[in-house]
């Protein structure tokens, strides 16, 4: 099943609770949330205190993207805020195996992401044991950038590993996405879509069934 999850880097903070109701009325199933330390990622962005606040106020999947350093060291924390899918960076896990079961034993999905330079085979020994894999179609850390194209190649062979596997496993692409490339991304194999500047400018509600309908009609197709 396709799934849209706004990326709320690109809301109106100042009206937050509000946006976010509006696109899951719209139809987004999925919130997708970057947590940024400065570290991992030249910028910084929210944390825990959002997260909670943001929970009593929404009942989509809440699908926290840690783009931070030494993730282990705050997966309860992010589980006990609200979220449902922890998603580490696989270039920030020492030990990436004791990471994505150290988020299964808290009770939540297990999610890899991996920048646009980090080669799939880094999954190759950890791909049965994860929930969803989020292929970076931008260098992580800022909103707004180009799609990078071979990102297309990417979503394809990953998805003809998972295939070839007999897994069920989530494909998530991040960033870069507009209702004028994502056609092309669902068909390359990808079926969680992450959108922000192109939900949250303009209007939200338009925008989102806009997405929503495209994702439908991929859902067809499968």
């Amino acid at each position: 099943m396709n799934h849209l999850a706004p990326s709320i880097l690109a809301a109106d903070f100042s009206k937050l609770g509000e946006q976010v109701l509006s696109v899951r009325k719209a139809g987004a199933d999925y919130l997708h949330i970057d947590v940024m330390d400065g570290m991992f990622v030249p910028s910084i962005s929210f944390g825990l205190p959002v997260i909670r606040s943001l929970r009593p106020v929404s009942d989509a999947v809440f699908d926290v993207h840690l783009m931070i350093e030494e993730p282990d060291r705050y997966l309860k924390e992010f589980k006990d805020a609200g979220a449902d899918i922890i998603t580490v960076h696989a270039e920030s896990c020492k030990h990436l195996e004791r990471t994505i079961s150290h988020i299964h034993e808290l009770g939540a999905k297990a999610g890899v992401a991996l920048n646009p330079a980090t080669p799939l085979s880094v999954l190759d020994y950890v791909l049965p044991e994860v929930d969803m894999v989020l292929i970076m179609s931008v260098n992580p850390g800022f909103g707004g950038q180009k799609f990078i194209d071979f990102s297309f190649d990417k979503i394809r062979e990953l998805r003809k590993k998972i295939n070839e596997l007999g897994l069920d496993t989530d494909i998530e692409v991040d960033g870069g996405i507009s209702l004028d490339n994502v056609s092309k991304v669902l068909e390359a194999g990808a079926n969680v879509i992450v959108a922000g500047t192109a939900v949250f400018g303009g209007d939200i509600s338009v925008n989102t069934s806009a997405f929503t309908e495209v994702l439908k009609r991929g859902d067809k197709r499968v």
